[in-house]
């Protein structure tokens, strides 16, 4: 590993079709997720200290072959280019929203992406095994189980009552790139399906998480028009936090004098608190004035890197704690932003070869879905254009 921070490449706006943002967006979440993986929970000065200098590209496990029986974290295979719960969760609700093939909402997630966790035995490679989702997924995941299979709760209330955390917003990128270029849609259905999952805080960064994707597929975007976005849907203390993190992003142009800078911005909204392993009494409880950490961190890291993938993803990295999912949201907007050409060709192969996923499929999924959804849209807003002009006697 190499202790200076990595040189950008051109990050300018390019011409793009929808395929490739799609693809760059869910390409470059699954590589940021994988990269992070490893070092996930871990602050940046253990990082270091571990890896002999900042991380610039995948590594393998912590307890290297001691993986399997390494605690906290066995069984799972963290590293080499595996992916996680980010990158399982992600490529579920792309699948769901193959079976729709329309806008999803809180029903979706019960009638569909319910059974996906719990009926169909997927490779997963923590665990390298084939298992049900459900036995790789987390509390807060498996909550969405547990409330809509066994408890029978009205999706849409469903998320009252899990701990707040970045698990929603971490698989909303297939919200926002269904509703590519029209982020105030994607903020609304993330909202809606969220809902099913998570509340308070949590709910409210899936929303804005999505029209950040969804605004970096604007054919004029830049990583500052996706954050101007963000801070123009945000509520309470995620805007709060967005624009403090995003403040101080802008003073900086690598990820090495952002890394500490950064995390102190975010620390008044954040409830985990300095201990990512050991939480504060008050972690993940519902509030209006805090914010989940992961996502101001990622547009931070968008805005020192002005947009490059290689270092916002990196910087997303080295960050530490909850990097994996802070990795995942910058790669899928950078991704979105610049298409997989901006992405490391062998990171990209490293990964779909180690995770045993092909990370080009969902990409195709979902590009047919957003243009069926766009036709629908279309249809029922010419209809309602009709039936309004009918109402107000236009001819």
């Amino acid at each position: 590993m190499t202790s200076t921070t990595p040189m950008r490449s051109e990050a300018k706006t390019t011409t793009l079709t929808l395929d490739e943002r799609i693809t760059g967006a869910l390409v470059g979440a699954a590589v940021g997720d994988a990269l992070g993986g490893p070092v996930e929970g871990r602050p940046p000065e253990q990082i270091v200290a571990r890896h002999g200098g900042r991380i610039s590209g995948i590594v393998g496990p912590w307890d290297g072959d001691d993986w399997r029986t390494a605690r906290p974290i066995a069984p799972y295979h963290k590293g080499d280019g595996h992916v996680t719960d980010d990158t399982l969760m992600t490529h579920a609700l792309v699948r769901v929203y193959g079976a729709v093939r329309d806008h999803l909402d809180a029903y979706a997630v019960a009638d569909h992406l319910v059974p996906e966790l719990i009926s169909t035995p997927r490779w997963i490679p923590e665990l390298e095994a084939e298992a049900l989702p459900l036995q790789r997924i987390f509390l807060a995941e498996k909550w969405i189980v547990a409330r809509l299979h066994y408890g029978h709760v009205d999706p849409r209330e469903a998320g009252s009552g899990n701990i707040v955390n970045c698990g929603a917003a971490m698989y909303m990128a297939p919200v926002g790139l269904v509703n590519a270029a029209h982020p105030q849609a994607a903020y609304a259905e993330a909202l809606d399906v969220a809902g099913a999952h998570q509340s308070s805080y949590g709910r409210e960064a899936a929303g804005v998480f999505a029209a950040a994707v969804a605004a970096a597929c604007a054919p004029d975007a830049t990583p500052a028009t996706v954050v101007d976005t963000c801070l123009s849907l945000a509520k309470d203390g995620t805007r709060a936090a967005i624009e403090a993190v995003c403040e101080v992003a802008v003073r900086h142009n690598d990820f090495e004098s952002a890394l500490t800078p950064l995390r102190t911005a975010v620390t008044p909204f954040d409830t985990v608190g300095p201990d990512y392993r050991a939480p504060s009494l008050g972690a993940r409880r519902p509030s209006r004035l805090h914010s989940i950490e992961e996502l101001p961190i990622a547009l931070g890291m968008l805005l020192v890197a002005d947009g490059d993938y290689r270092h916002a993803v990196l910087g997303s990295v080295n960050y530490g704690r909850d990097c994996d999912s802070i990795a995942t949201m910058s790669g899928a907007i950078a991704g979105a932003l610049h298409g997989e050409r901006a992405i490391p060709a062998t990171w990209v192969t490293t990964v779909a070869e180690a995770s045993r996923l092909d990370l080009h499929a969902p990409a195709r999924t979902l590009a047919d879905v957003s243009r069926d959804v766009f036709v629908r849209d279309t249809a029922r807003r010419r209809a309602h254009e009709s039936a309004f002009a009918a109402l107000v006697g236009t001819p």
